[in-house]
């Protein structure tokens, strides 16, 4: 049986063989990217190279990318969702299109991984009468030979949301399912936008799954891209093909291709699981929580697999350069959030001591060789988890305290009174029936249906509402659980679709805030945004000249009205610190010097004096940008032709970003 390392390494192998240079994953966090807590897709690190720009490495790449889908979060606990994956992907610039994709695509799944061809089934684009873009029956004529090629007869099927399966094999979908753009579905594409048709591919993991027979999909009909459980999707070939014009859309004369296939599937498919959890990507860690908690894995799935992908994230996400710790902002919150989650569900296993951190260190095992950051930043990370349980310890503590006000101002039912409600057959409709009218301001009857006196007041005045367990989920992050404990104990009801209702109203303000957040990525290239990214070359060079050549960057956020970078230093910067930065950054404006770049290798770079990390984060060949003389560094992100664009630069404030990292926020005016 394979193992997911040997897999990840075969995909990189064979795509080289077939002429793609690998490049390395990017940093899981964004640079000079604001659009974007995380990185989650492989294509992000691609898009400027998608939209036109040259690639150093060439117009084949191959690559295994990590990710974090913090909309994830939530999915988790079943057999096929992670918050933390890696993509793995292969791309071509202009290069090979739909055919050599295709047949490579399924001769790596079917030789180089084994895997069952009858088992697989693809779905193509339906098209768009409309918008007069054709239905690509181009890749399904290549899927049908390939397939023919296996000896399977494979026909194409259209409207199978309808239909069901009809013994088909290739199944057409619209732009929901089967289309790629930035902006999403065609009609959302501003003029200019390049997008096209997608191909997904699916694994059969039998039609005699129970989550299929015995959920509320049963009755439905069922086809590749439902969600009954049945078919899991393994990756997607995007087939960038078009771009929107004045007049529609019209084909690209450079087309693309952007294939990704998550690790995790992959892995689980190959190695025969129906669960990404039971791969050796998790299993290290299943075993270590069975051994912390003296308790079993088949008797507690969904708190075993929630704290194995939170701690994996949490880890993975503490590894990157950038030392993000956890905290009440950004990235820190996805963490803290990840962490406090997972300590939660250990409460569930009767975990008390502190523990995430040995789960860590499984984590480090599994990627130490892949990723090195993960080994090298090892304390860092054991050291966040230990501090993060010691003050989630405390803020249950308080939670308590809380949770003990709110309990106080009820009125509990009787001893005897409880005790015939809760062997009352249907208690549960009953109760909920009263606290769905106390939400709406009902006049209810329905505690009359207990078989126990009970006045409306005493049902009302016994009960903790949606809002009061919201409120100390949410301010104190005190698990609901135990507060349903808690008021069981004690005689009360608890709300708990209330809770629910609250907690889905606060997810979708959450949601609308941050959309940008977690859902961007658009790699804003506009002047303005240009011209930032280029001053923070100056601010870099300039911080170097003032405290010292130790001086790093260790991670940006751009927009186009101000940049945000930070730096390695353990001191408050003085005001004639900032004065003389600030000073030497717009003397260097002022001098006009001109930008230019070169393409070379990574040991030329170093040569040269050129500035950058140079651990695990760059191909062979680089783009090294020069600011006449006075910077030199690696980058491939948007630049002014020539400083003297930039204006006048202003920092405007300068505090501590984490331990040992200092952040600038400066503008351009």
């Amino acid at each position: 049986m394979l193992s997911a390392n040997e897999i990840r390494k075969k995909y990189i192998e064979f795509y080289k063989s077939n002429g793609h240079t690998e490049i390395p994953s990017a940093s899981l966090v964004p640079e000079n990217d604001p659009t974007l807590l995380f990185v989650n897709s492989g294509m992000f690190p691609l898009v400027p190279y998608l939209l036109g720009e040259k690639h150093p490495q060439g117009t084949q790449l191959v690559d295994s990318q990590k990710c974090f889908r913090a909309e994830d979060i939530d999915e988790v606990g079943d057999n096929r969702h992670n918050t933390f994956f890696e993509m793995l992907g292969n791309w071509s610039l202009g290069d090979y299109f739909k055919k050599e994709q295709l047949n490579w695509i399924f001769e790596f799944l079917t030789k180089e991984l084994q895997i069952d061809p009858n088992k697989l089934y693809v779905s193509v684009y339906r098209g768009n009468k409309k918008l007069n873009i054709p239905k690509d029956t181009e890749a399904a004529d290549i899927w049908k030979n390939i397939f023919k090629s296996a000896g399977i007869e494979a026909k194409d099927i259209d409207m199978a949301e309808k239909d069901g399966m009809q013994d088909g094999r290739i199944f057409y979908y619209d732009e929901s399912e089967n289309w790629w753009s930035r902006a999403g579905v065609p009609e959302n594409m501003p003029v200019g936008e390049p997008g096209g048709p997608d191909s997904e591919m699916f694994y059969d993991l039998g039609a005699d799954l129970k989550r299929h027979e015995n959920s509320e999909f049963k009755n439905q009909p069922c086809h590749p891209a439902c969600d009954c459980g049945r078919f899991i999707e393994i990756g997607n070939n995007v087939f960038m093909q078009y771009h929107k014009t004045d007049k529609g859309f019209e084909p690209l004369k450079k087309k693309n291709i952007d294939f990704g296939g998550g690790l995790e599937r992959l892995t689980m498919v190959a190695q025969g699981k129906n669960n990404v959890y039971q791969t050796d990507l998790f299993t290290p860690l299943i075993d270590k929580i069975a051994e912390i908690s003296n308790k079993k894995y088949q008797d507690n799935e969904r708190a075993f697999e929630i704290i194995a992908d939170h701690i994996k994230a949490a880890t993975m996400i503490m590894a990157e350069e950038a030392g993000i710790e956890p905290s009440n902002t950004d990235q820190g919150y996805i963490i803290r959030r990840l962490i406090r989650r997972a300590v939660r569900y250990g409460k569930q296993l009767d975990i008390n001591e502190i523990f995430t951190f040995k789960i860590a260190e499984q984590v480090i095992e599994i990627y130490k060789e892949q990723y090195p950051e993960v080994k090298k930043n090892k304390n860092f990370i054991e050291n966040q988890l230990i501090q993060e349980e010691e003050k989630f310890a405390k803020v249950l503590k308080d939670g308590a305290k809380k949770a003990k006000k709110v309990i106080s101002k009820k009125t509990p039912i009787s001893d005897d009174k409880f005790l015939k409600i809760m062997q009352t057959k249907g208690k549960a409709k009953i109760i909920k029936k009263i606290h769905q009218d106390m939400r709406s301001n009902n006049d209810t009857k329905a505690y009359k249906k207990f078989p126990v006196p009970l006045t409306k007041d005493e049902v009302y005045n016994a009960t903790i509402t949606g809002k009061e367990l919201f409120d100390l989920y949410q301010s104190f992050g005190f698990p609901q659980e135990m507060m349903l404990e808690i008021a069981q104990s004690k005689n009360l009801f608890a709300d708990r679709a209330g809770f629910r209702e609250e907690l889905k109203k606060h997810q979708e303000l959450s949601r609308k805030g941050a959309e940008q957040k977690f859902k961007g990525g658009l790699a804003d290239t506009q002047e303005d945004t240009a011209k930032l990214h280029t001053a923070t070359h100056l601010l870099l060079a300039a911080l170097r000249q003032v405290l010292g050549p130790n001086i790093m960057q260790k991670g940006s956020n751009i927009t186009g009205e101000r940049l945000r970078f930070d730096f390695n230093y353990d001191q408050k910067l003085t005001d004639e610190q900032k004065q003389e930065i600030e000073s030497i950054v717009n003397a260097k404006i002022s001098e006009d010097l001109p930008i230019s770049f070169e393409e070379m290798t990574v040991d030329e770079a170093k040569e040269k004096g050129a500035i950058g990390v140079f651990e695990h984060k760059y191909g062979d060949k680089v783009k090294v940008y020069k600011m006449g003389d006075y910077s030199m560094e690696i980058c491939g992100g948007p630049h002014a032709k020539n400083t003297g664009e930039l204006g006048k630069f202003k920092i405007k404030k300068e505090e501590s970003s984490s331990a040992g990292i200092r952040r600038i926020k400066a503008i351009l005016g």
